[in-house]
């Protein structure tokens, strides 16, 4: 066992198991040795590829989709652009190409980095450091100034934050948890009482054995959210890959290096992530007041918002580069055009966004 996954064993053995949500906090956001501050996590050198990392189109379209909306809803002054997880901040590097292209646009508005890594937060500024833009590094949503219009983008972020896997029994439905083994190796267990849950209609019949998952975490920061745009305006774009309408299934994965991990065999050494379930967040957005769009496949939104036609210029200016290569990726429905799904929210009063 690695360092961190020798300091989980001793916690266990010392206070019992820990659910899923909390080995997932501990791998990937422990101080010492958890994946995003310990690691380069996203790109080539890292865990996974994010679409912003495939093709600069991606991210200046969403610049697009951002403008747009602002415009939509009457040019507000002094809006919030936020960026959750930013990663490499390779996203908001190309989106800000775009936003630059109205001056009005970025002379009142701020841009905030909610940005929960140290490590990360010295690329971003690295990256983004030319000067010309007004942004603002926080470490989590709660940092966020609630009085302004908010236009948020959420790339690949909600599959990160933590959920509560739950597994059919005959005694009912029992939390999974992460023990130690008689071999001293941790392992997945199940808490010996059920829980009563209330599953959503529409999941179907659920067989012993079943899993069924929750992302606590998520549902409350998309209900905010939504609240926060409710009442000040704004719109909130979430793009990740995940369901709508599932049964149940344990959707837990570990990636390091490009590849399929087990989950257990190293804690923050490979990203641990979960699909992203729509239908939740469809409701937690409407219970904060929102409408809510979608969700919809990656690749129709990116079709809408004029990706053919943005990558045929770039071919034209850049013909050794390959191009269409990326953005085939990003939208082919074999690849991430249909796994990969986006959800928008806007005031219930306002315009629809474009692609949507």
């Amino acid at each position: 066992m690695n360092a961190l996954a020798q300091r989980l064993a001793r916690a266990i053995r010392r206070e019992g198991p820990l659910p899923v949500s909390v080995f997932m906090t501990f791998a990937l956001h422990d101080p010492q040795s958890g994946f995003y501050a310990a690691r380069e996590a996203i790109g080539a050198g890292g865990a996974f590829v994010t679409a912003p990392e495939i093709s600069q189109v991606f991210g200046e379209l969403l610049g697009v989709w951002l403008l747009q909306v602002w415009r939509d809803q009457g040019r507000p002054a002094n809006a919030m652009v936020v960026e959750l997880g930013p990663g490499r901040a390779t996203l908001l590097a190309d989106a800000l190409r775009t936003l630059r292209s109205d001056g009005e646009f970025l002379d009142t508005a701020e841009i905030v980095l909610v940005e929960a890594s140290p490590a990360l937060e010295s690329l971003q500024r690295e990256r983004l450091r030319d000067g010309s833009t007004r942004l603002r590094w926080v470490r989590q949503w709660s940092d966020v100034p609630r009085e302004r219009p908010l236009f948020l983008i959420a790339n690949e972020f909600l599959d990160a934050l933590p959920i509560r896997q739950f597994v059919k029994t005959e005694r009912g439905w029992c939390e999974r948890t992460v023990t130690v083994d008689a071999l001293d190796r941790l392992a997945f267990a199940l808490a010996p009482l059920p829980l009563p849950l209330s599953i959503p209609l529409g999941r179907g019949v659920a067989e012993p054995g079943a899993v069924y998952e929750i992302s606590p975490g998520a549902e409350a920061l998309v209900e905010d959210i939504a609240r926060v745009i409710t009442n000040r305006g704004g719109a909130g774009l979430f793009i990740d890959y995940g369901y709508a309408g599932k049964g149940f299934g344990d959707t837990l994965q570990a990636v390091a290096h490009h590849e399929s991990v087990d989950v257990l065999a190293s804690p923050g050494e490979a990203d641990l992530s979960a699909h992203v379930d729509f239908g939740a967040i469809t409701e937690s957005a409407r219970a904060g007041g929102a409408r809510v769009l979608g969700p919809i496949a990656q690749g129709d939104l990116l079709e809408a918002l004029g990706i053919e036609v943005r990558a045929a210029r770039l071919e034209e200016a850049n013909p050794e580069q390959a191009i269409r290569v990326g953005v085939r990726r990003l939208v082919d429905p074999e690849m991430m055009g249909s796994l990969f799904k986006a959800l928008a929210i806007v005031p219930q009063a306002a315009p629809a966004p474009p692609g949507f």
